[in-house]
């Protein structure tokens, strides 16, 4: 009778050494992360997996029917097969124990053997301080949940932050040819000089992510940053974007509202992303750059190395407006937005219409967990091509800007630009990412029409866990955007890019610990500009990431 007192008990606290006596499969430990409500039964024949010829059945039944101290889980199962913890033992038989002092408080003793009681009385004593450990960790849990409660910050907002330093310098190049535009005049080249000096820079971010449902977020962003843009001569003037890196920006740390948005979903399939302000397409679009995407923070160093060239068109220049994110299984997904530059403006030729704005649509498409393709389209109006990344170095150095109206300052543009990015997982430690862009730009500027082709592509390799876990090595080689072609207001063709300049980068991310990241890397640009005439040029940086 002892020994099936024990039996029973232990079927009590939630364990069968085997679903029948062929059974074979090595149990799991059970979550206890978090625990699902337990149900009494009256009747073993209400739980579903237990059947008669498994091995314990007559003992479950004699259990239900002596003692009512058997427990379900809701989905009508006893989980019979699943291993258990000694605290998890300790917790049943307790379970237990209370059951039979419930009978014995109402009178009705006579279903209790004495002999039972004794061997009860036994298990209780040699579990006595697993018990109590039990209660003590209750004791604690509760004590800290109490201090969380009185000391958070909000019941539904996270604070998380990232603090990104940055020594960087140009290691090699020094004569660097220009062209700029002067008023009256037009386009004129300029020598330069590339300057040598190390810099130290910054950028810091605070999130606030605020959850209402538990599906749903919003994110406002405060950020500061003061790292100048590199390469640049001796007065601090950028010279070209090619080989800009991606977390530089910024001047003085003056704190700003950098990001304002607010994701939802609607239904099981689609998201939406409202955009108050400094919206970017990666918040609603898959970049299909796994490991090198980090947005400045990890991954690769660069603007170029972080995505295809195309989507920096796609950002407007406030980006305020709408994006939507539609999959269609689990094997494709539809993108959609639009992000206005002006749109708090009432002037004319602004607004959330009528002014600057980029809109993107894209198919992404996974056929597996390894394989990822994305298609893009972008379609931008009035692109400040002095500094977009999606241009490169089309200001700085195309010898005949000035009939294709590109050149000067406040030119009203529309860009169509095509892309196609993909990824391949080689191995479980080595992912080979690749894009293709074209972009095709013409100027509005009355008396100065004109068309510019612009190419871009890019190979990139990233081996996550490299040397340790958590850690990343990665090289992208690729061509920054470059005018191939250029058309005047008739049709006539007035030039191209002289060279073709390569973006050679490679970086290693080490990370420290669960916190910090240093990543030292090298930007290596042959022909600037995409121009023989200009020294190749060697970018260091080492890149050390704090978040918590």
């Amino acid at each position: 009778m002892t020994k099936f007192l024990v039996h029973s008990l232990v079927l009590a606290a939630g364990v069968s050494i085997a679903s029948s006596a062929n059974a074979t499969e090595t149990p799991n430990v059970a979550d206890l992360s978090n625990p699902e409500p337990l149900s009494q039964v009256t009747s073993v024949s209400q739980l579903s997996d237990v059947r008669p010829t498994d091995w314990a059945f007559q003992a479950l039944q004699s259990l239900v029917e002596r003692y009512g101290c058997i427990a379900g889980y809701p989905d009508r199962t006893y989980r019979g097969n699943r291993a258990l913890t000694r605290f998890e033992f300790a917790a049943g038989l307790n379970a237990c124990l209370d059951r039979v002092n419930e009978l014995i408080a109402a009178s009705t003793a006579d279903l209790v053997k004495k002999e039972d009681l004794a061997t009860l009385q036994k298990l209780q004593e040699q579990f006595a301080a697993e018990l109590a450990t039990i209660r003590g960790r209750v004791d604690a849990l509760e004590a800290r949940t109490t201090t969380l409660e009185r000391q958070q910050f909000s019941t539904t907002t996270k604070l998380n932050a990232e603090v990104v330093l940055g020594i960087t310098g140009a290691a090699a190049g020094r004569d660097f040819i220009r062209r700029e535009f002067v008023p009256g005049v037009g386009s004129v080249e300029v020598a330069d000089r590339v300057s040598r000096n190390t810099i130290v820079g910054n950028r810091v971010r605070l999130n606030f992510d605020t959850s209402f449902t538990g599906r749903d977020n919003l994110r406002t962003r405060l950020q500061a940053a003061n790292l100048s843009g590199l390469p640049a001569n001796l007065n601090g003037d950028q010279l070209t974007n090619e080989g800009s890196l991606r977390f530089a920006g910024g001047e003085g740390n003056q704190i700003g509202l950098d990001a304002l948005n607010y994701t939802f979903p609607i239904g099981e399939n689609t998201t939406v992303v409202l955009e108050a302000n400094a919206g970017a397409i990666d918040d609603f679009t898959d970049t299909v750059n796994p490991f090198l995407d980090g947005d400045g923070g990890s991954g690769a160093l660069s603007h170029f190395g972080t995505r295809n060239s195309i989507y920096y068109l796609g950002n407007g220049t406030a980006g305020t407006g709408l994006g939507l994110r539609h999959k269609f299984g689990e094997a494709l997904e539809l993108s959609l937005g639009y992000l206005s530059g002006e749109p708090n403006t009432p002037a004319a030729g602004n607004g959330l219409f009528n002014g600057s704005y980029g809109a993107l649509a894209q198919l992404t498409f996974r056929p597996s967990e390894r394989l990822g393709i994305g298609l893009t389209y972008i379609n931008a109006y009035n692109v400040d091509f002095s500094g977009n990344g999606a241009v490169g170095s089309t200001r700085a150095n195309f010898r005949s800007l000035a009939e294709t109206g590109f050149l000067a300052d406040n030119v009203p543009t529309i860009a169509n630009a095509y892309g196609i990015s993909a990824s391949f997982q080689l191995a479980p430690q080595l992912v080979l990412n690749g894009s293709v862009g074209y972009t095709n730009a013409r100027s509005l500027q009355s008396g100065a029409r004109g068309t510019l082709d612009i190419w871009n592509w890019a190979v990139g390799l990233a081996v996550p866990d490299f040397l340790k876990k958590g850690s990343l090595a990665g090289v992208i080689v690729g061509m920054e955007p470059r005018v191939t072609g250029a058309r005047g207001a008739f049709g006539s063709a007035v030039g191209r890019d002289r060279d073709t300049s390569l973006h050679v980068e490679g970086f290693y991310q080490f990370q420290l610990n669960d916190n910090i990241a240093i990543t030292p890397g090298i930007i290596w640009l042959t022909a600037p500009n995409h121009d023989n005439r200009n020294d190749d040029i060697v970018i260091g940086t080492i890149r050390t990431t704090f978040t918590f």
